[in-house]
């Protein structure tokens, strides 16, 4: 699965938060289709291999993996799915401020064994979607994400949602893209045109295939519009 998102020079109506989730609030637009065409892929890539646990990551930061994994979420709740969001970056989180719930106990509470999971997860703007965000930033992060508690957690959340997609941090920046990918049904790498060099981009995948992730395939991010285009991204 590769796919393009291209960027839409013209201004629109929307607001910031509201384009960080376009596939609500503009979901006849062409980003919005481009998000659905990814899910189909998705959904084609696990004909012999059911996906409801899907990891989205980057190879580096500013490539716009959580834009993707949000508005991923919500085309699957589109779908009238039970979604669940886990924004698992637990270093520079921006869950709550997409979905702008509150993020004072989340993920960090119920791995440090401090909440269940129906506790802090909150309900969003998207019908059929909840959110799970990171909580209070810990000192371990790998670790936490790591342990069986994680274990547990995921199990739990299998029980709870159709479908459950995990926000996590650049590949190349730390190690714990490559622990969840590992306990992921699939991962979704993001890439962004321009910025991502292709050595990292396959480094980045080769790090997730040593882990036993399963690589689904490849987001392209930010791709100028071209002549004749009829796809477009609507910025940073």
């Amino acid at each position: 699965m590769a796919l393009n998102l291209f960027r839409k020079k013209k201004k629109d109506h929307l607001t910031e938060k509201q384009r960080s989730l376009i596939a609500h609030f503009s979901p006849k637009s062409p980003i919005s289709e481009q998000y659905r065409t990814i899910r189909t892929n998705i959904q084609f890539a696990s004909m012999d291999h059911e996906v409801r646990l899907l990891a989205v990551t980057s190879t580096a930061p500013g490539e716009g993996k959580s834009t993707t994994a949000a508005n991923l979420a919500t085309v699957f709740a589109q779908q009238d799915a039970r979604v669940l969001l886990i924004d698992a970056d637990l270093r520079k989180p921006t869950g709550h401020y997409t979905f702008q719930v509150d993020n004072t106990t989340g993920l960090t509470n119920v791995l440090t064994n401090q909440a269940k999971l129906e506790e802090v997860t909150s309900s969003t703007v998207v019908p059929a979607l909840d959110i799970l965000t990171c909580g209070p930033i810990p000192p371990n992060p790998a670790e936490l994400l790591s342990s069986k508690r994680m274990d547990w957690l995921l199990t739990e959340a299998r029980q709870q949602y159709d479908i459950i997609i995990i926000d996590t941090p650049p590949v190349l920046a730390v190690t714990d893209a490559q622990v969840i990918g590992n306990q992921a049904d699939g991962v979704v790498l993001v890439t962004s045109s321009g910025t991502t060099k292709q050595e990292d981009a396959q480094k980045a995948k080769e790090l997730l295939e040593n882990a036993s992730a399963n690589v689904l395939g490849v987001v392209l991010n930010r791709k100028e519009r071209t002549q004749g285009s009829y796809y477009y991204y609507y910025g940073n």
